[in-house]
C-alpha cells in the first residue's frame, strides 16, 4: 500500500512542481525587460552616453535593468528544472 501512495505522490509533484511557471514567468519578464530596452532606445528618445534622453526613457531603462537579471534567473532555474525532470523521467 505504501508503494501505491508513494506512486500517487509522485505523479502529483511531477505534474505540478513549478517548473511551468518558472518558465513561463522568465519568458514573460525577459519579454518585458526587452521591450523595455527597445522603448528606452527608440521611442522614448534614445540612449546617450550620459544615458536616456527623457524620464520615460529613464524609467524603462530602470525597468529592463530589473526585469532582464530576473527573468534570466527564472528561466535558467525553470529549465535547470526542465533538465531535472526529463533526466529523473528516463531513469525510470
Amino acid at each position: 500500500m505504501s508503494e501505491t501512495m508513494t506512486e500517487r505522490q509522485s505523479a502529483v509533484t511531477e505534474s505540478d512542481d513549478g517548473t511551468r511557471a518558472l518558465l513561463l514567468t522568465g519568458i514573460w519578464t525577459l519579454a518585458a525587460g526587452v521591450l523595455a530596452a527597445l522603448l528606452a532606445a527608440t521611442v522614448f528618445g534614445g540612449i546617450s552616453r550620459q544615458g536616456p534622453h527623457t524620464n520615460a526613457g529613464w524609467l524603462s531603462l530602470m525597468v529592463a535593468m530589473m526585469c532582464l537579471p530576473f527573468g534570466l534567473m527564472l528561466f535558467g532555474l525553470g529549465f535547470a528544472k526542465w533538465l531535472r525532470n526529463r533526466r529523473l523521467r528516463a531513469g525510470r
